[in-house]
């Protein structure tokens, strides 16, 4: 039961009774495991994009993007606590792991190497090769993650420096501004940019961009117009306890707790805007190396561009309607062949006007073009066939969405030829040029159930739909195959040895 306190507390966060109550619910009902049909391949789901193609979608791209608003869309809150993990178990243990044999083997290559011997130096009046050579290592460490030193255990990652260059470093966040400068831009050569971030962090990112905007505008003839959103504390979500009942603090408030990525479809629908890419702060090469990224881009761009034209033209006619047969043939034959639907059989049994209302429904909704790369086991979701009370689709699916106790359902998992990089083109308008409400294609049921701790407590919280998972379920989806040279993703501070982040 809810008391007037809790309404209160409710109402300060934008919360309805209602959405508690659905939540308290989901998390007593635990996780809605998906329905793996087949894992997603080359030809079954999966496009493979030929190097004609390439350059046709890539030129086409570079003639049409004038006609079009484009948004490169950059999930950058949190802290980069993650990415330092096992730096700040051997800041605690000063126990040496071949992880951290690695990491002082090679501190001189990371982008952030002259800093942390500045720091070292006015924190302990040595520099780098002298604590080494005094076995005091703990101590780099220290100089490197805490907020006597660079604090790079409590920055986000977009503010840490991520790649060397002759003359100077990059931020992860200036890498950002380069590829929008190469494909983000306008008929006017304004980059857009949407940053999320945590309301910690949001002044220091606005001071740090507003420093280093002017010269990347001068270097590639740019304007940037750049904007800020944090996650909303109303898509933050409750827990319940080992008995049931709804997370209670020590001061009696009910706990909410972050909702995760799934959260920022809020903020992707606030933005309203037509041509959305999205990609995760942390994957970015130095800019020697970002050609591959570049022309791909544009290539799962350009594809967007000519499906959902095509298929603004057959909803306009589907609208108007007087087609004949041979027209509803040709758009289910499109949605089939080009959209990679699954369209039932059943529907050839439909009249003609069941037809229009049929199609007209399925057609009437964002699209998301996806780049999956080869799987080379990372750890993460990747694209499958999935049954959905018999509607099948094309889907993202992330491990935490399986039942891995059910063999059948787990081989289906493990055949999985792709990953996903979270590499995506997104078209958000309808053919009206309206912004489709995107909160209304959200499969909640796709949230899941995990179980974690809180002052020694035990307690079940509840994640939301993933961004590109639940949160876009009901979207038109088409995979394409995109290089692996268009991952490279910094989970770790020692991914940054990767030779795809050196010069």
């Amino acid at each position: 039961m809810l008391n007037e306190k809790d309404l209160q507390q409710l109402s300060e966060r934008n919360v309805t009774e209602s959405q508690v109550n659905q939540q308290v619910a989901q998390l007593k009902r635990g996780t809605k495991y998906v329905q793996l049909m087949r894992a997603a391949t080359l030809g079954d789901g999966i496009l493979r994009i030929d190097a004609a193609q390439t350059d046709r979608l890539t030129q086409a791209f570079d003639a049409d993007k004038e006609f079009y608003q484009f948004t490169k869309f950059v999930p950058a809150s949190g802290a980069a606590s993650r990415m330092f993990k096992d730096l700040f178990a051997f800041a605690d243990s000063g126990e040496e792991t071949k992880f951290t044999d690695i990491f002082f083997a090679h501190i001189h290559s990371f982008a952030f190497f002259a800093d942390l011997n500045e720091a070292v130096k006015k924190l302990y009046g040595a520099d780098i090769e002298a604590l080494l050579q005094q076995g005091r290592k703990v101590d780099i460490v220290k100089a490197l993650l805490l907020d006597n030193g660079l604090a790079y255990g409590q920055l986000p990652k977009a503010l840490l420096k991520f790649h060397h260059y002759p003359t100077f470093d990059r931020l992860a966040l200036e890498e950002h501004l380069v590829e929008a400068a190469r494909y983000a831009t306008d008929a006017e050569s304004v980059a857009k940019l949407h940053f999320t971030v945590s309301p910690e962090h949001e002044n220091v990112f606005k001071q740090t961009v507003n420093v280093l905007k002017d010269s990347y505008e001068k270097k590639y003839g740019v304007h940037y117009d750049i904007t800020y959103s944090c996650q909303k504390p109303s898509t933050d979500t409750v827990a319940i306890d080992a008995d049931g009942n709804l997370f209670r603090e020590g001061n009696g408030k009910i706990l909410f707790r972050p909702g995760g990525h799934g959260a920022l479809i809020e903020n992707l629908n606030d933005l309203g805007e037509e041509i959305v890419f999205v990609k995760n702060i942390d994957n970015v090469v130095p800019e020697s190396k970002a050609e591959t990224t570049i022309i791909y881009k544009k290539v799962l761009a350009g594809l967007l561009l000519q499906l959902q034209q095509k298929t603004f033209e057959y909803l306009e006619l589907l609208d108007e309607g007087n087609l004949t047969d041979d027209d509803l043939n040709e758009i289910i034959r499109f949605a089939k062949t080009d959209l990679m639907m699954d369209i039932p059989d059943f529907v050839n049994q439909y009249n003609s006007i069941e037809k229009v209302d049929y199609l007209y429904d399925k057609l009437n909704r964002p699209m998301r073009v996806c780049g999956m790369v080869k799987n080379e086991g990372e750890p993460g979701g990747g694209p499958f066939w999935v049954n959905d009370d018999d509607e099948v689709s094309l889907q993202i699916i992330e491990s935490s969405q399986i039942d891995h106790k059910n063999e059948q359902q787990e081989a289906i998992f493990q055949a999985s030829t792709h990953f996903n990089p979270v590499d995506l083109v997104c078209g958000c308008w309808n053919y009206k040029g309206e912004a489709f409400n995107l909160k209304d294609h959200v499969d909640p049921n796709t949230g899941f159930v995990s179980n974690k701790s809180k002052d020694g407590r035990e307690l079940h919280a509840l994640e939301l739909p993933g961004l590109w998972n639940g949160a876009m379920a009901d979207w038109i989806t088409v995979f394409v195959e995109v290089p692996i040279e268009t991952f490279n993703p910094v989970k770790t501070v020692n991914d940054l040895l990767k030779p795809m982040h050196g010069q």
